[in-house]
């Protein structure tokens, strides 16, 4: 099994206007006290030269999980009532990745930078 990823690093660029299309005013409403609560973890996947992601954010009333799959057209998300049930959701769906034959590259907070 080949471990390298067929991509062309422009592919990986934004466009120049990218920074331009948000402002500071477009995040006023969010009160940062709030985001201390949040928490979120990030698994990279990778399986036959194909990378998917899967993320879980959870706070003080509910979570959510995002699949984005490279066999899928679109990235699905499911929401929670109950943190505790979404980090479990989570958990199972990332069981389950591996033992389809899915590859852990990375498992943590989010990548910035």
């Amino acid at each position: 099994m080949k471990d390298e990823i067929d991509f062309e690093p422009e592919d990986l660029e934004f466009d120049d206007d990218f920074e331009s299309e948000f402002s500071e005013e477009d995040f006023d409403e969010f009160d940062e006290s709030e985001l201390e609560k949040v928490n979120v973890r990030t698994a990279i996947l990778s399986k036959n030269n194909m990378l998917a992601l899967l993320c879980v954010k959870t706070a003080t009333e509910g979570g959510a999980i995002c699949r984005v799959d490279p066999r899928e057209a679109r990235p699905s998300v499911q929401i929670y009532d109950d943190p505790k049930k979404a980090l479990e959701w989570f958990t199972k769906s990332l069981r389950t990745s591996k033992q389809n034959g899915w590859q852990v590259v990375y498992d943590g907070l989010p990548l910035q930078g």
